[in-house]
């Protein structure tokens, strides 16, 4: 074509908006607070840690409700002739 290179939306480098409070620094803090974190496999572990807890507390409050019920049976038979 004319040899001329444009450049796309891609390539382009935004600037910090001028009435933004953080100046930009939302990303940048971002991916600081990311390099702080566990590594993965720990990250892993605690994920599924805290499925295991949620499991425990649902048994505890499973029993519980069945013990505020009594226990009753939701129905009865009857015999009809």
């Amino acid at each position: 074509m004319n040899g001329k290179k444009t450049k796309t939306a891609n390539t382009q480098k935004q600037e910090p908006c001028s009435i933004c409070l953080c100046h930009g620094l939302g990303p940048a803090m971002t991916e600081f607070l990311r390099r702080l974190g566990p590594p993965e496999e720990a990250r892993r572990h605690f994920d599924s840690a805290r499925v295991e807890i949620l499991k425990g507390l649902r048994t505890i409050l499973d029993t519980r409700i069945q013990q505020a019920t009594g226990g009753r049976a939701k129905g009865e038979k009857i015999k009809v002739e």
